[in-house]
Formats: C-alpha cells, sequence, structure tokens
C-alpha cells in the first residue's frame, strides 16, 4: 500500500513538472540539457521533467521603459537633462534572452548614447522646437541596432527637456520681450490697419456722394429732355388736329360751294368781297395786278346790279 502512494505521489511530482500552462501574450524558453530546444506557446504544453526545463517567460506585449534623465551638452556649449521614454516589442523572444544579456540594459544604454550624439549636433532652440525629429532619429537608429536582439523599438518620446535654472530665466525674459514686441507690432498694425479704413471709407463716401450727385444730375435731364420731348408732340398733336380742322373745315366748305353749284359772277363778287376784308386788315397797302382791274371794274358793275335787284 505505501508504495502504491509512493508510486502515485512520483507519478504527480512528474506530471506537474511535464505539464506547463503557458498564459496568452506569453512564450516560454524551453532548454534541454542545458540547449534551446524550443519555444512553448500559449496554451497547454508538455516537457520532459528533469530533462528539459523552462529557461525564460518572455512577454509578447508592447513594453515601455523610462530612460533615466541624462545631461547633454548642446552645440552651444549648453547642458540640459534630457527624459525619454522607449515603447518596444519582442519579436524573437529566443534572440532576446540568448544574444543579449539584459535587453532593457542594452536598450537603455543604446538610447543614452544617440541621445547625446543627436542633440549635441544641435542648439539650444533647435532642441527645444525638433522634438519630432528628434524622437524620430532615436526611434530609427534604436530600432536598427536592437534587430539582432529580436525586439523592435515602436516610438521613442522625449518626456522632458530642462535646461539650467540661469538659462531658463533668460529664456523666459526673453520669450516676455518677444511677447511685449509682437504686442506692440499687432497694436501698430491694428491701428495702421484702422485708419486705412477710415481712409478707404471717407473715399467711397466722397466716391459715392459724387456718384449719387451725378445720377441726380442725370435724371434731372433726363426729366427736363422727356418733358421737353413731350410738350413737343403735343404741341405737334395740336397743330396736326387744327390741321386737321382746318382741313374738314375747307372740305365742308368746299363740298357746300360744290353743291351750290356757284355761277362765275357770284365767285367773282366773293372774291372782291374777301380783298375788302383784306384791305382792312393792319396793312396799309393792297397791290393788285394791272390785268386784274378790268375785271374787279366789270365785278363792281355786277355787284351794283345786283343790289339794284
Amino acid at each position: 500500500m505505501g508504495v502504491l502512494i509512493g508510486i502515485f505521489i512520483f507519478l504527480v511530482i512528474i506530471a506537474l513538472f511535464s505539464i506547463k500552462v503557458v498564459r496568452q501574450s506569453e512564450v516560454y524558453i524551453i532548454e534541454r540539457l542545458g540547449k534551446f530546444y524550443k519555444q512553448a506557446d500559449a496554451g497547454l504544453n508538455l516537457i520532459f521533467p528533469f530533462v528539459d526545463r523552462v529557461r525564460a517567460v518572455v512577454s509578447l506585449k508592447q513594453q515601455t521603459m523610462d530612460v533615466p534623465p541624462q545631461g547633454v551638452i548642446t552645440k552651444d556649449n549648453v547642458t540640459i537633462t534630457i527624459d525619454t521614454v522607449v515603447f518596444y516589442q519582442i519579436t524573437d523572444p529566443a534572440k532576446a534572452v540568448y544574444e543579449i544579456e539584459n535587453l532593457q540594459k542594452g536598450i537603455a544604454y543604446l538610447a543614452i548614447t544617440t541621445i547625446r550624439d543627436i542633440v549635441g549636433k544641435m542648439d539650444l532652440d533647435n532642441t527645444f522646437s525638433s522634438r519630432d525629429s528628434i524622437n524620430a532619429q532615436l526611434r530609427d537608429v534604436l530600432d536598427l541596432a536592437t534587430d539582432k536582439w529580436g525586439c523592435k523599438v515602436e516610438r521613442v518620446e522625449i518626456k522632458d527637456i530642462k535646461p539650467p535654472a540661469d538659462i531658463r530665466d533668460a529664456m523666459e525674459k526673453q520669450m516676455n520681450a518677444e511677447r511685449t514686441k509682437r504686442a506692440a507690432i499687432l497694436e501698430a498694425e491694428g491701428k495702421r490697419q484702422s485708419d486705412i479704413t477710415h481712409a478707404e471709407g471717407k473715399k467711397q463716401a466722397v466716391i459715392l456722394e459724387a456718384e449719387a450727385e451725378r445720377e441726380s444730375s442725370i435724371r434731372k435731364a433726363q426729366g427736363i429732355r422727356e418733358a421737353k420731348i413731350l410738350e413737343a408732340e403735343g404741341t405737334s398733336e395740336a397743330i396736326k388736329k387744327i390741321a386737321e380742322a382746318k382741313a374738314q373745315e375747307i372740305s365742308a366748305v368746299y363740298g357746300a360751294i360744290m353743291d351750290a353749284k356757284p355761277s362765275d359772277n357770284l365767285v367773282a363778287l366773293k372774291t372782291l368781297e374777301s380783298l375788302e376784308k383784306v384791305a382792312e386788315g393792319p396793312a396799309n397797302k393792297v397791290f393788285i395786278p394791272f390785268d386784274a382791274t378790268k375785271a374787279l371794274g366789270a365785278l363792281g358793275a355786277a355787284k351794283e346790279i345786283i343790289n339794284d335787284k
């Protein structure tokens, strides 16, 4: 009975050493007799106890690493402190375990030396304004260097850049001076723009007033012209109506005369009466042709005879 219990316990121990459950986003590096044997992925894995052993547990998640703040000297000999964070992910767990003793230390040392090299070629002002450029250069260098370690550097971000206290005070004074200068420039520009707008307004008002006066004169002249045209048309229409009336009157008289069929003596008599009326007018003299005297004499005699009758 005791032997059976011992065997059972031995089997349980063997099973515990043989069965390995790997969690998601992790891999086990398995060695067999001190040599890399395989990579155990997530799930249930079996190994030979006392022969195989788990060398390392490697996470496949993206990881972050804070690089300790480092003093860096810029091109213009100013010492600044730069704080950096690196985002990386292991792509080949075996290389990450066997190609370097400590992956995070290797990345940190490489980041420090690269930062000093990049920032040492820049002025202080360029360092503050070129964070994106520094981040991109750091990522490229680290990604290339860590590729043989089975690691991929996703991003590198500079968290903070701290200049010395005296430099910071000088920069604040310079910034205040720049703000004052910009404020004065903006104020002067605003006043200039206001004066220009005011002058443009006056100019536009004068132009509009001149255009209004011109338009008024044009409309007034057009009104006078149209009034004269209407007056002339009215006069022409009146003359036309009078002429038509005269023509109708003459036509009526002529028709009446034609209907009466007057004799030559009566026509001559009426002509003599008309001459008398002409003589009564404002003119002092009436000229009668010589050849007409005989006819007039005959007409006078005829008149006397008519009157006697």
